[in-house]
């Protein structure tokens, strides 16, 4: 049994019933992927569209991608149609030119809206008012080949776990104040939150997505 698949074996057995793991395999090589593959996992997390346009034909037709990273307008035309999620759409802008390629490509895309909690700045999304007065406002309606699925979130980066619990609930009020603004929502149940070093503290808050690279494909590889 590979390094990989023991890491993997070993997150797995402490999610509960319900929460999905995406293995984030950004800056790994394909072979460490396969690692991952064979010993069960099918849905990976990229951040970069390059890096993930690249490994998509390495890999067998199953496996599942979701796009994790800041994504730049430019880069859409590479990625629409070739993702299962996106979950990192942090502008009103970007969702609208998602849902006009996706249209003209004739797919429905799957995403994510990212909410902004952190104390950092260099981290993206919508602050959770903004947020809710847009759900509030019916927004998501002028979709046309566009699914939200839910809210992803990031804590801040800080050996605090109270803060980071703190982030985590915080998070998880932004989905429910979201479903009770406009409550005919429906497919509205991802909350992913959590990565290696906080995705206990994520799933004790209700997250049922978790982002985990470190802890199964050891330090990246850049």
């Amino acid at each position: 049994m590979s390094q990989v698949s023991r890491n993997l074996a070993a997150i797995k057995s402490t999610l509960p019933l319900g929460v999905e793991l995406v293995a984030v395999s950004k800056f790994h090589p394909v072979e460490a992927l396969r690692e991952a593959y064979d010993a069960g996992q099918r849905l990976f997390g990229e951040s970069r569209v390059q890096e993930l346009v690249e490994k998509i034909p390495l890999m067998p037709d199953d496996t599942c991608w979701h796009f994790i990273g800041h994504l730049q307008t430019n880069k859409l035309k590479q990625l629409i149609g070739r993702v299962s999620l996106i979950e990192s759409v942090d502008s009103i802008r970007l969702l609208d030119m998602i849902d006009s390629l996706s249209a003209e490509r004739g797919v429905v895309s799957r995403v994510l809206m990212q909410v902004h909690v952190a104390a950092e700045e260099t981290k993206f999304g919508f602050l959770p008012d903004e947020l809710v007065a847009w759900f509030a406002s019916r927004g998501f309606e002028s979709l046309k080949a566009t699914h939200i699925c839910g809210i992803m979130g990031m804590a801040t980066n800080t050996d605090d776990s109270e803060r980071i619990a703190a982030d985590f609930r915080l998070i998880a009020d932004t989905r429910r104040r979201i479903l009770d603004a406009a409550p005919d929502l429906r497919g509205f149940d991802i909350l992913s939150m959590g990565m290696s070093d906080d995705y206990p503290l994520a799933v004790a808050a209700g997250s049922n997505l978790v982002r985990v690279g470190t802890a199964i494909f050891g330090p990246r590889q850049y």
